[in-house]
């Protein structure tokens, strides 16, 4: 069997702040394989971003967010755009904010047959994140997708499922085991029944979270094992205020994003370490 190659990403969101070339010399510093975020909206822009990257030996997961349309013609024509646009800095994979969660069956089977066609044209794989008001936000409608569309892949963000549903996803096995099977990408952040994002995974007020979590991950990487995968890519992605809880006095937040992000790093590399013994 082919040994799986883990790639663990550093998301830019929260470091905007940072030029381009400062942010990939924090990551490649801090034992990263490579970045997870959205391409600069100018083509310059995107030649430097591609240059950096072949200079600090980093890959990239580009995001796709923007599409928008009065109608589903527009927001697929303006959604194949997008991903275009995501294409240019040669990303691993495209993760992809498909759709709304307002959109019928019908048209969010559009957005996601516009993806395929993007993909068969550029040889680029599109993952659509299970993202709150996107098209796989929840289980349920997941499912009905998966049952439509087999060739659907995913972003695997379960913290956005277990928001959604107020839970650890006990009445959804059947859709979270096709879920892991059709993961090409993970947003590994922990979340809980109430919100998206923990103030801390390493407190022990949070234990349960990030062993359910952790117990997800392992089973990701295990899935991948089993089908002979040659790469599986995770990003940290812990983020800032107001995904970040913050103190009350003076908004300032409970943790570093950093120290968290480098904390979710380790803990990926033990899980991966312990899941091939």
């Amino acid at each position: 069997m082919e040994s799986l190659a883990l790639r663990i990403l550093c998301p830019q969101w929260g470091f905007e702040h940072l030029d381009m070339e400062d942010f990939l010399d924090k990551v490649k510093k801090s034992g990263f394989d490579g970045i997870d975020t959205w391409v600069p909206p100018d083509r310059k822009g995107r030649v430097r971003l591609r240059r950096l990257l072949e200079e600090y030996d980093l890959t990239m997961v580009s995001q796709q967010y923007q599409a928008e349309g009065k109608n589903i013609k527009e927001f697929c024509k303006s959604f194949d755009y997008y991903l275009q646009l995501s294409a240019e800095t040669n990303p691993l994979l495209i993760n992809s904010h498909s759709g709304r969660d307002s959109f019928s069956l019908q048209d969010q089977l559009k957005v996601l047959d516009t993806a395929f066609m993007f993909e068969h044209k550029s040889n680029i794989a599109v993952a659509h994140e299970t993202h709150r008001g996107r098209l796989a936000f929840s289980p349920g409608n997941a499912q009905q997708l998966f049952n439509k569309r087999k060739q659907m892949r995913i972003t695997a963000d379960l913290s956005h499922w277990v928001c959604v549903t107020e839970s650890y996803l006990p009445y959804f096995e059947s859709t979270l085991k096709q879920a892991i099977e059709r993961t090409i990408h993970v947003h590994a952040r922990v979340g809980h029944p109430q919100g998206p994002q923990v103030p801390d995974p390493r407190l022990p007020a949070w234990s349960e979270s990030l062993n359910q979590f952790s117990t997800w991950w392992s089973r990701i990487i295990e899935s991948h094992r089993n089908k002979g995968t040659s790469r599986l890519t995770f990003t940290t992605e812990f983020g800032p205020p107001p995904y970040m809880w913050t103190h009350k006095r003076n908004n300032a937040p409970v943790a570093s994003q950093w120290e968290l992000n480098l904390y979710i790093k380790s803990l990926l590399k033990e899980i991966a370490a312990s899941s091939s013994i």
